[in-house]
Parts: structure tokens; sequence; C-alpha cells
């Protein structure tokens, strides 16, 4: 069986379905044509009049040749198959799933026992304006929000149910739930390791946690190869899959709904572009306080309006939700069909559930690096919302909006065009607002995947300026050149690399579980006896809108800073004098 890689996530879902190979419907590429016209009144030779998109045709043509096999052979490494009878499990799989398991169970079932604390940090009620930090826990639950739910939610799940029938919905809802304790070992230990400039701007992500966790343990070899190779496959990985394959889709997407061959997009997927990368340079330009400010009203608005879509098919097919939920159970634990039976339709879920939500790979350590705080496992409790708002709840919503139209059962379509169709059940209209929701999903990853990128790129040239502009200038013009041309080769290249950061990240999670343990466990032990309580005056906590302190706060944090450097002072002297005294003593 040969590995798929399907772009079809927001994440770059890259998955290894099953042994069908890839198809134009199972993809949705910009596919710009040659127009070759002949004047009839000319007797010369015939005239060749190009569309704008020719020369993107033609590079495109001249890199598949070329970096096609490169791409593929890479690719078969990285997504390497275990076989097992009938079955073909991913060895990619295997490490992220292992990883969410352990993490869960060793961290005592967090997603279950410790949601309950994040509600509060999550609003900024435990930390202050004056905490070290650029944006509010909210903001970076945003940012790192806006970097997963997506296509992977829209369409992988489609190609779930298509492959594996309605119980690879729920497998993907259970898995899901283990992925929330990766998101939060990842943020955790993201706050931990970071490093706050002179400027107030923070560096941090798996690059500073491997590097400098692993030298705390006693590993410093080790910690520097990891951190220098996860931050190489970062900056690569998310070229393809957060930039030049998102812009690819929106602007195929843009000319499908406008009319496709007819539309007066069609041939113009540049001028998409053009608009895309305008956009892209308001925002990024502005570093992770602009990123942050745009995510967080980006993100709740997508979220609410493809929420209230799936509101009104539910609706109008009310009566079919109880069998749906029945189906996906039964389909999950005894389905009938399905290659491998409940171990091939579980294989198929988890796929889904673990590339769709990017548990693992480490994006999550960079966003919340960013966050207001002193307290490193606040942001843990805040990541864990990102699996269950993207594999859990969104996808349940997919889910049911397509088993409920019954359309997987009824048509050819696939991917996307499965849940266009389910959306086409409501009215002939209704797939525009997914069509809304596409774009906005590709447009928040470009901001998010950049910052990610800049993030990697400063660790590996030493945080250097000139470097963190070219790369932002280099980001904007890559939209254009996505929208512009397909690139599948280069992209499935990237995807590959992308989910290369995985290894060395759970690497590190592994060595660093003890100091991750004690950081969570920790902080809930603070909440519980009251020793860590919401911040007073009201005017001082973060909370999820504007959290920059006045002039006056500022004074007023630095004044308590004082105080307790002074504090410890006065205590080490004193000890000092007293271990001394004891010594004068016994002599």
């Amino acid at each position: 069986m040969n590995p798929i890689i399907e772009n079809s996530d927001q994440v770059h879902d890259i998955a290894v379905l099953d042994s069908m190979p890839i198809s134009a419907d199972r993809m949705i590429t910009a596919s710009p044509a040659l127009d070759v016209s002949v004047a009839p009144d000319v007797t010369a030779s015939p005239v060749i009049t190009a569309s704008p998109d020719i020369t993107a045709s033609g590079v495109d043509q001249a890199i598949e040749s070329f970096f096609g096999p490169i791409a593929q052979a890479f690719s078969n490494i990285v997504f390497f198959e275990l076989t097992i009878g009938d079955l073909a499990i991913p060895l990619i799989v295997v490490w992220l799933m292992a990883a969410a398991v352990f993490l869960t169970v060793y961290l005592r079932f967090q997603p279950v026992t410790g949601l309950k604390y994040s509600l509060g940090i999550i609003r900024g009620r435990f930390t202050r304006k004056t905490d070290p930090g650029q944006v509010s826990s909210f903001q970076a639950l945003a940012t790192e929000l806006s970097g997963t739910v997506g296509l992977g939610n829209i369409a992988g799940v489609a190609v779930a149910i298509t492959i594996g029938g309605s119980g690879a919905a729920l497998w993907i809802i259970i898995f899901g739930f283990f992925a929330m304790t990766v998101k939060m070992a990842e943020a955790t230990l993201g706050v931990k390791y970071r490093k706050v400039h002179a400027d107030g701007t923070v560096s941090g992500g798996p690059m500073y946690y491997l590097r400098d966790g692993l030298a705390e343990i006693g590993r410093p070899k080790l910690g520097r190869f990891l951190a220098v190779f996860y931050a190489a496959t970062t900056v690569i990985g998310v070229i393809g899959a957060g930039n030049l394959f998102q812009a690819n889709q929106a602007a195929s997407i843009l000319v499908k709904a406008t009319g496709g061959e007819g539309s007066f997009l069609d041939g113009k997927s540049w001028l998409i572009g053009v608009v895309f990368a305008a956009l892209t340079a308001l925002v990024i330009l502005g570093g992770i306080k602009k990123i942050g400010q745009w995510t967080s009203k980006l993100t709740p608005m997508m979220a609410v309006l493809y929420f209230l879509s799936v509101l009104v098919i539910l609706t109008m097919n009310v009566s079919e939700i109880p069998h749906a939920f029945v189906l996906m159970f039964t389909g999950a634990f005894s389905p009938d069909g399905v290659t491998g039976g409940i171990i091939g339709v579980a294989i198929v879920g988890i796929q889904r559930a673990l590339f769709s939500n990017a548990a693992g790979v480490g994006s999550a350590g960079m966003a919340h690096a960013a966050s207001k705080t002193t307290k490193p496992a606040t942001e843990g409790f805040v990541a864990m919302w990102e699996p269950l708002i993207d594999s859990v709840i969104v996808c349940t919503l997919t889910s049911l909006a397509i088993i409920t139209t019954g359309l997987y059962d009824s048509t050819s379509e696939d991917g996307i065009g499965l849940t266009s169709e389910a959306f086409a059940s409501v009215a002939g209209w209704f797939p525009v607002l997914l069509t809304i929701c596409v774009v906005l999903f590709a447009f928040s990853t470009i901001l998010a995947y950049g910052y990610y990128g800049q993030q990697a790129l400063g660790y590996l040239t030493g945080s250097s300026k000139k470097a963190d502009k070219a790369y932002q200038v280099f980001w904007i013009l890559a939209v254009i050149v996505g929208a512009s041309m397909s690139l599948e080769s280069v992209i499935a290249f990237s995807d590959a690399i992308f989910f290369l950061m995985a290894f060395p990240n759970l690497l590190g999670l592994y060595f660093l579980s003890r100091i991750l343990r004690l950081e969570i466990l920790r902080l809930r032990k603070r909440i519980d006896v009251g020793i860590m309580r919401e911040i007073t005056p009201a005017e001082l906590q973060v909370g999820m809108g504007d959290h920059e302190p006045t002039m006056e706060q500022i004074r007023a944090a630095e004044a308590g800073r004082r105080r307790k450097r002074d504090k410890l002072r006065e205590v080490r002297d004193s000890l000092k004098a007293k271990k001394l005294a004891r010594a004068q003593k016994g002599s």
C-alpha cells in the first residue's frame, strides 16, 4: 500500500488514507489553462496568445518534473508504513498516537480533571498586564486555533467518513481528547523556556525547550542538535503547508465559487494572490501583537459563522441526529466493508484527528510563548482547548452535517465537495457561506504560520532583525506565487518536512515529562489551596482584549519587584549570618 499525501487540510492534512491514488477530484488545485488561438484572417504563422497563467503553468511543469521524484521519495520515508496483515499504519501516526496516550495518562488525565481551571485563565483573570509577554492568553489561543481550525475540519472529516464510514468521525473525536494533553505540554514548556528580550519581545517554542530543557537534565549536546533540527524543519515546513497551499486553495475556491471557467477571476489567480499578500503585509509586518489582534477577531467570527451554518443544516435534519450518533458509534466498533475492520476505521479517524489539530508538531509552544504570564502551566491549561474546539466540537458539527443529510452514502463527492453538497441541501446559495469560511481559514493560517516561521528563523540566526524582515517580505511574496501556481511537489515535500517536526518535538516532551508534570500539578495545587488567586484590582488583569499596562501600573509593578528582591536579599543575609554564628559557636 502506497501512502497518499492529501493536501486538503488547514494544517496540510497529509494522511495515509488507503491504497487509492491521488486524483484531480481529491485535490483542489489551480489548473491554469494554455490559451492558444489562431487568427482566422492571418495567412502567416499562427498567433499564440498566452493567458496570464501560461508562465506559471510552464514553471509548474518544470518544477514538477525535477522536484516530483524527490518529493515522493522523501514523503515515502516520512510516511513510512508498518504493515500488519491487510493494514498499513504510518509510523508517524504511531509516534503521534503513543505520545498523546502517554502524556494523557502521565499527567493524570488533565483534559478531564483540569479543564475547569482553564476558564478563568483564558479570561485573563490570573495574569497581570505587567507580566512579561506580548499577547493575552486568549489571543495566543486564537492564533493557534487560526492555524488548525479549517480545511481539516471541513474537507478532512468528509474524506475520513468517505473512506472509513461514519465510525471514523467518533475516532476523530476520541483522539481529539488525547491530543489536548500534547498541546498542554507544548504550551507549558514553550513559556517555561522562552527568552524575554530587553525590548519586551519574546522568543520561544520547541527550539528553546529542546536546547535549554535538555541541558537542564544533563543532555546539552542532544538538546542543541534537536533544537537546530526542529528549527530548520519548521522554516521549510511552514512555507508549503502554511503559505503556498493555503493561498492556492483560497484562490481555487474563489474562482470556483464565482463561476469556475466562466468566472472573471479565471486565469487571474495572481490577482487574488496580490489581494491576499496585501492583507497579509498589513498584519504580519506588525509582529505577534498585530497577528494576535487579528486572529482574536477572525477566529471567533469564523467559528460562529461555521457553527450557525451547520446549525441550520442540523435544524433541517433534526430527526436524523439521534440516528447519526448511532451510526457513529456502531460504525466505530462494528464497521462494515472497511479494510481491517475496527482497527482500520480507527486508524483512519486517528490519522485525521492528529493531522488536523497538529498536536505534536510544536506550534502551540510558539504561539503561547508570547503570552503574558509568569506561570508556565497557565498556558498549558489554555492550550488544551485547541484540540477540544478543533477535533471535538468543529469535527462533530461537520460529521453530523454530512451524516444527517445522508450524502456520504449517495454521492461520488468527497472532501470539500461532500461538505459543500451538505450545505447545498439547505439552499443553492448556502455553499457561499462555506466558501467564506474556507477563505478566512486560509488567510488566518497564513498569518499564524508566518509567525512560526519567523520564530524558527530567529533561533537559527540569533534573532537577526534583517533576517526577520527578509523572511516577512519572502512570506508575503510567496502568497502571490502560491495563488498563481499549484507547485504540488514543492508542497508535498514541505508537508513531509512539516510532520518531521514531530520527531524532535515529541522526543523532547518525553525527556522533559517530569519537569512538565511538576509544573502542571504545582499550578493546580496553588489554585486549590488559594495561593494563586484572581488578580486584583480587575483593571490589572490581562483580560481578553486590551492588555497594555498604564505607566502607573508599570511603575507599581517595578516597585513591587524591587521590594521582592530586597526581601529575598534580607532573607539570604539573615541565613548567612545565622550560619556564620553557628560556625563560630562550634569553634
